[in-house]
């Protein structure tokens, strides 16, 4: 099984970007534990602060992995084209966020890529990923 991660911008910082919000970690850490936990699993990873590269990863794997987990930052709230290039894919995709986005400033309540994802977690911190990679392993 593969699996593709994309953080998209911003989250290239975790570990020094707010930690009050977004914890002391680096994502790389976590990363590394992940694919100690699930060693039969590829677990690619993408990260990109520019749009369009997080479309082309998109576009990408989009129809050759088992699914895609996707933190879009900022663009969850912003970006049509994510939402449309998730469409025009076979490869399911799971948004994820590590905060509780609904707790947070209000336009951070709406997500325009959510009704283009398989699902959405977000709140339970970096082990988000952890809870989509387990419901893309049972719904595959």
């Amino acid at each position: 099984m593969k699996l593709q991660i994309i953080n998209g911008p911003n989250l290239n910082l975790l570990g020094v970007r707010e930690p009050d919000v977004y914890g002391k970690n680096s994502f790389t850490d976590y990363l590394d534990n992940l694919r100690k936990t699930y060693p039969d699993v590829q677990i690619d990873y993408f990260q990109s602060n520019i749009e369009g590269e997080i479309i082309d990863k998109i576009h990408e794997t989009g129809f050759a992995y088992a699914g895609i987990i996707l933190n879009a930052g900022a663009y969850t709230h912003t970006s049509i084209a994510i939402y449309d290039a998730i469409k025009a894919i076979t490869t399911p995709v799971i948004e994820v966020h590590i905060s509780n986005v609904h707790a947070r400033e209000e336009f951070r309540h709406h997500s325009l890529i959510a009704g283009a994802c398989k699902g959405v977690i977000a709140g339970f911190e970096f082990d988000s990923y952890r809870l989509a990679i387990e419901a893309l392993i049972k719904n595959n």
